[in-house]
């Protein structure tokens, strides 16, 4: 018999484009022979379509397993995973902790800090901070202004001076109450995909080179000049420690299923900075994650079966906890 794999995607974010293009990938890329879909589409209001998903076991015998692709708010955040775990459903990615811990900037620096790890010097700033800029007074310009919990660069803007600060805070208050103000990296852009469970690996890095200042949602998604390089042009050692760090991460972050880890190189001192982690990486066809797989070894059909593999895996470890006396 076929497996039945549930896609979710749409969602109340400001990622809901990405995510509906990436559900057309993946939907795309599943074996006719292996699977059937089912597609579960949540609008802008958040109305599912065709009926939501129940948070009862034994709701849904028609689903072996959800795949999400649902990224940002109420997809990528815990919420969607604590709804998928109330109706035992095997799903793919992470977990309810770790998807709230890395969907939260300031929750995954803290935790990387703890784990000794090379993150950049931020300032974290409530919406209703009355001064931004003597709140953020001992880092120095330029500035990235970023809402913590959101993807694809939504809300994120560069400051060079005050001004430009003040603005860059009011954009990013409007799409989260906790803001994220760190130092500007001068240098390059890389990321890493990782895949796993209990013994996470991690593909080889690439290298963003963004068209415009910073790479940010319309360079990503719209403009359609920004290049890549896969893998990465750098040195045997740096390659390995990206690699090192991204898996370093994704454990601190307790990850299971997949996420791509996001870094810096900064130019003058050579320094390797972690960015962020994204738990739902994009699946379009310009996305980075499968990308590297597949420079990797790992061909997108297949990267699929992994995935939902991993998720059928960690399912059936849950099953042997006891959740009574």
């Amino acid at each position: 018999m076929k497996l039945r794999v549930a896609v979710l995607y749409g969602g109340r974010t400001g990622e809901h484009e990405v995510s509906v293009r990436s559900a057309r990938s993946i939907l795309d890329g599943l074996d006719k022979e292996k699977y059937e879909t089912i597609e579960y589409f949540i609008d802008k209001e958040g109305k599912w379509s065709p009926h939501p998903i129940l948070p009862e076991p034994g709701a849904h015998p028609d689903i072996d397993v959800v795949f999400p692709a649902l990224h940002g708010t109420f997809g990528e955040d815990g919420t969607m995973q604590g709804l998928l775990e109330l109706a035992d459903l095997p799903y793919v990615g992470a977990g309810v902790l770790a998807s709230a811990v890395s969907m939260d900037k300031e929750m995954m620096k803290r935790v990387c800090k703890e784990r000794m790890l090379p993150i950049v010097d931020y300032v974290t700033v409530s919406r209703g901070c009355g001064n931004v800029v003597n709140a953020t007074r001992r880092l120095p310009f330029p500035m990235f202004v970023k809402p913590a919990n959101l993807g694809s660069s939504v809300g994120i803007s560069k400051a060079h001076d005050e001004p430009e600060l003040e603005a860059a805070f009011a954009l990013a208050a409007q799409f989260d109450w906790k803001v994220i103000v760190e130092r500007a990296i001068e240098g390059r852009e890389l990321e890493c995909s990782v895949l796993g469970n209990e013994a996470p690996i991690a593909s080889l890095p690439c290298e963003i080179l963004p068209s415009r200042e910073f790479y940010d949602y319309e360079d990503k998604y719209l403009l359609d000049r920004a290049r890549t390089k896969v893998p990465a042009e750098l040195t045997e050692d740096q390659t390995a420690e990206i690699r090192r760090l991204a898996v370093e991460c994704y454990r601190a972050v307790e990850c299971e299923g997949m996420a791509r880890v996001d870094f810096f190189l900064e130019k003058e001192s050579g320094h390797i900075y972690i960015n962020e982690i994204n738990t739902i990486p994009g699946f379009t066809s310009i996305s980075m994650y499968p990308k590297m797989w597949e420079q990797s070894g790992i061909p997108f059909g297949p990267l699929l079966d992994q995935l939902i593999e991993l998720a059928l895996d960690r399912h059936k470890r849950k099953q042997q906890t006891r959740f009574a006396r």
